[in-house]
């Protein structure tokens, strides 16, 4: 068993792309729910954020689990196969743990080096978890993307600059309306994304934040952690989001909700209700996927709109180089040692089931001893029967410390198989003490280690490499 992902982010299609395959976290059971009924799938999580969609699904065969995967983002996304095809990536095996532990260290990041995305991978996995969608295999690698994501933030500065996605548009929102000092802002969505608009809002001097939310309660929480920051803040349910409109000076959106949230004729009566002389700009920060500020708000006049496309644009968004090859070179260490250990976990049922054939024949062979030796006194039987396991354990000692420790090694399944051929294991022994994941060693130059979906005459194919062709070279994906 193997983990595939197929994936869909900011850099590999455009924001009306990643609006219709966005998933939400009332549809993330329910797709989660859809891959385990399937034949070749047997553990899932989905991580979705504000930029990007990426199914990890453990499966028995990739072409097999490939094809339900793509089939449950066609149907969900409304989007052909094709079209979602030229957008989507795949990463199989090792190649999927490596591209994890980027996405779990800020490497992968519309805003490099971002720490929210951890969270959301937590969340992520708590969520299938709860479902009962994680075994042993994405428990462990997501427990280790986890780790490797804390430690690239504790031991480089990728995130000295704390910049977000959420510090990006307010830096965008600055530059159009002067500082935020004594302003009032708007926030739409009670959420991950609500709370740390709420944390940049009250670092910025803002004098009064308003939090918009469907569920009342969940809006009067984040409103009196506002005020904990020394902010006057209240809190108001969505039908009253055009009055809060008419007061503020910024408005940040992050609700995840299917339609547009902040409509245009909702915008023209909250404009019509501010300053008569056209005098106060209105900044929406729209960080929703899908968008909740309809498009043609945009066009009215002293209104601007930063959503995830513009800050798709925003030099702002990166981070120093050194401090990102400090993060890829943490990134590959954490990896080795994971596939390492994965190889390791692999050769553990093989020594086992050769140490229990060892104790079968020791038993057989004292039976025997029993049957020539009728009159043997027990004493005596007793020290042959600890001699006799003394000089298997032995033996047995050095081959099986070494096949542990040649099993960390590329190509060290290999060690394992020789085993079981040497002592003569029955195939399904190894895999009836315990059924370790398929890990495959480096492939060669020139052999297949992953695949894209593509299409040709009608039929799902692979391509030669991970991403599809105009996204470029990896070096370019993982920047």
């Amino acid at each position: 068993m193997s983990v595939l992902l197929v994936g869909i982010s900011h850099r590999s299609a455009p924001v009306s792309v990643l609006e219709k395959v966005a998933i939400t976290d009332s549809d993330r059971p329910k797709l989660i729910d859809r891959l385990l009924t399937s034949s070749h799938v047997s553990e899932a999580m989905i991580v979705s954020t504000c930029n990007r969609v990426e199914v990890y699904a453990v499966v028995d065969a990739f072409h097999g689990g490939l094809a339900e995967v793509g089939d449950l983002l066609t149907k969900h996304s409304g989007l052909p196969l094709p079209d979602l095809t030229k957008h989507a990536y795949v990463r199989y095996s090792e190649a999927a743990a490596e591209h994890l532990f980027a996405v779990s260290s800020g490497l992968d990041s519309m805003v490099i080096g971002e720490q929210q995305v951890l969270s959301q991978i937590r969340s992520a996995y708590a969520t299938a978890d709860a479902q009962q969608a994680v075994g042993r295999t994405l428990h462990e690698l997501a427990q280790h993307a986890l780790r490797v994501g804390k430690r690239v933030h504790s031991e480089t500065g990728i995130d000295r600059a704390g910049a977000s996605v959420v510090s990006v548009a307010l830096d965008r929102a600055n530059a159009v309306l002067g500082p935020l000092t004594g302003r009032t802002a708007v926030v739409v969505g009670a959420g991950a994304m609500g709370g740390l608009a709420v944390a940049h809002l009250a670092r910025a001097g803002v004098g009064r934040i308003i939090v918009v939310n469907r569920t009342m309660e969940r809006a009067a929480r984040l409103a009196a952690t506002a005020q904990t920051h020394g902010v006057a803040a209240q809190a108001m349910e969505l039908s009253r989001l055009t009055e809060a409109m008419s007061v503020a000076d910024v408005v940040i959106t992050c609700t995840g909700a299917v339609g547009a949230v902040v409509t245009l004729a909702d915008t023209h009566t909250a404009l019509a209700d501010r300053d008569r002389a056209g005098e106060r700009p209105l900044v929406f920060c729209d960080l929703g996927l899908p968008r909740d500020v309809e498009h043609a708000v945009a066009g009215l006049p002293g209104v601007t709109v930063i959503d995830i496309e513009t800050l798709q644009r925003d030099p702002a968004a990166g981070a120093a180089a050194d401090d990102t090859v400090a993060a890829r070179t943490i990134v590959a260490d954490e990896l080795a040692k994971y596939l390492a250990g994965q190889r390791m976990a692999e050769v553990t049922p093989t020594v086992a089931a050769l140490r229990q054939r060892a104790a079968e024949v020791v038993e057989a062979e004292l039976m025997r001893l029993d049957s020539r030796l009728p009159g043997l006194a027990d004493p005596d039987r007793d020290e042959v029967a600890r001699t006799v396991r003394r000089v298997v354990d032995k033996l047995l000692h050095a081959p099986t410390v070494r096949v542990k420790q040649l099993a960390s090694t590329p190509g060290g399944d290999s060690y394992a198989e020789a085993l079981r051929e040497l002592f003569e294991l029955k195939p399904g022994a190894a895999q009836a003490v315990a059924a370790p994941m398929e890990i495959h060693a480096v492939p060669a130059p020139g052999e297949r280690n992953g695949a894209t979906l593509a299409i040709e005459d009608g039929e799902v194919t692979l391509a030669d490499d991970f991403t599809a062709g105009h996204l470029g070279d990896e070096e370019e994906q993982t920047a």
